[in-house]
């Protein structure tokens, strides 16, 4: 499948969105992204410590807000990644087929996101706009709800149910939401078909999704789509994320022969509970030289590898020692500073310069595999007057790091279920 981003020049949304979102509005999101995300990961962890005393699932309740507004009557492949500006739950979007006949849909993809939604007909309580027509279940002959009794409904985070059919719910941390019936359906990826994919059918959607017709749950979770399709494609998928400025295209593709020759491969870290996928950050390079950094620096919070944050989030610490090791850099080559702009703090003016050489940042991870930022990685800009490092410190060295999009650039990022790594491949897009 194509990947671009969702505000990029070769976004199929490109004529639907209107007015890109600010810097400010970008990076505000991106910050109440990795709040929720820490308060996710302290929740999963609490919840790890208590396994040891079960507790009896009550009913199932309606969850707040749902109002049901339809019933069950109704009855490797390689996507493009298309690029666009970062608002609140992801920013590079692919297009997907979903029921019978197959329709297609523009939806974000997440590797921090397990249940899949799309908004739906009828619209009982609210949809924002989207670029192409609303999915309408009375048009599949294969789709159907889920039922309360079904497994698959105990799988979901927060779930409901009414009339025998299961209801899901998802608050994200920006507080964009969608709200609805758990269905299933026929998935189409490229020329594959997934019979009775199960997603979430939102008929009360709000939220910082842009046109995009709903989201794709790449994550580790029961009802996420590596997950549902193991069985096809053996929990394995990999991407690519274009550079913005380059124009280009990149790609998601499944199964085990995503998988670059050249994919530098480091374990995935599984006992920290479903959804994220964590790695071993243990270093960190700027020209070529290791930074004096603990290893239990990065270690204690861990970190994950996201598709949806759009900044990396280093260990106070670590982002000192990152920030200051490029400060000499910068100086040793006369670029001068600039002011600070948001979460952003190393920043510089490139007023009148067309080309740089920008010091090397180099990320280092268990079993020796290395991502050498690409140069479309290192910076993000503002404006010409004001470029600054896209790195920002997650404010202690307790909380979880996350290695953001913007440093997975032009590299294909390989996530394999079965094997338990995660690879990184230069110059993949």
């Amino acid at each position: 499948m194509q990947v671009v981003h969702q505000h990029g020049p070769c976004s199929p949304l490109a004529d639907a969105h209107g007015k890109p979102p600010s810097h400010a509005e970008i990076l505000a999101a991106d910050q109440n992204r990795v709040e929720a995300i820490q308060r996710r990961v302290s929740a999963t962890a609490s919840k790890l410590k208590k396994r040891a005393a079960p507790v009896q699932p009550g009913p199932k309740k309606n969850p707040a807000g749902i109002h049901p507004g339809h019933s069950s009557s109704s009855s490797a492949p390689l996507l493009p990644v298309s690029s666009g500006r970062a608002l609140g739950t992801g920013n590079y979007v692919v297009t997907v087929g979903l029921c019978t006949p197959a329709s297609q849909y523009t939806v974000v993809f997440d590797t921090g996101s397990d249940t899949t939604w799309v908004q739906c007909r009828p619209c009982v309580v609210k949809c924002y706009k989207q670029k192409e027509p609303l999915f309408d279940p009375a048009k599949s002959s294969t789709y159907a709800n889920v039922s309360c009794a079904d497994s698959a409904c105990d799988d979901l985070d927060e779930s409901g149910c009414t009339g025998g059919h299961c209801l899901y719910a998802v608050q994200y941390g920006d507080g964009s939401y969608t709200v609805g019936f758990f269905a299933q359906d026929t998935l189409t990826i490229a020329h594959d078909s997934i019979k009775g994919f199960q997603f979430g059918c939102g008929e009360k959607n709000d939220g910082l999704f842009g046109k995009t017709a709903g989201l794709l749950g790449l994550g580790r979770g029961k009802t996420s789509l590596t997950v549902q399709a193991q069985y096809r494609y053996g929990g394995a998928f990999a991407y690519c994320l274009p550079a913005l400025s380059t124009g280009t295209t990149g790609y998601l593709d499944f199964g085990p022969g995503a998988s670059p020759a050249n994919a530098r491969v480091t374990p995935m870290l599984t006992d920290n509970g479903p959804t994220f996928y964590f790695v071993g950050l243990t270093g960190i390079r700027v020209g070529g030289k290791q930074l004096p950094i603990p290893e239990t620096v990065f270690s204690k919070g861990g970190t994950i590898v996201d598709s949806g944050t759009v900044i990396t989030r280093l260990p106070k610490t670590a982002y000192a020692a990152l920030s200051s090791a490029f400060t000499a850099g910068m100086a040793a080559r006369g670029f001068k500073k600039a002011p600070a702009y948001s979460i952003l703090d190393t920043c510089y003016d490139f007023t009148g310069i067309s080309e740089a050489t920008l010091p090397t940042v180099s990320l280092v991870f268990k079993g020796g595999a290395c991502l050498d930022v690409d140069e479309s990685g290192i910076l993000y800009a503002i404006t010409q007057a004001q470029v600054c490092l896209a790195f920002a410190s997650i404010g202690d060295d307790e909380s979880t790091g996350i290695l953001g999009n913007t440093q997975q650039k032009t590299y294909g990022v390989v996530y394999d279920l079965g094997k338990k790594t995660i690879g990184f491949a230069p110059g993949a897009c």
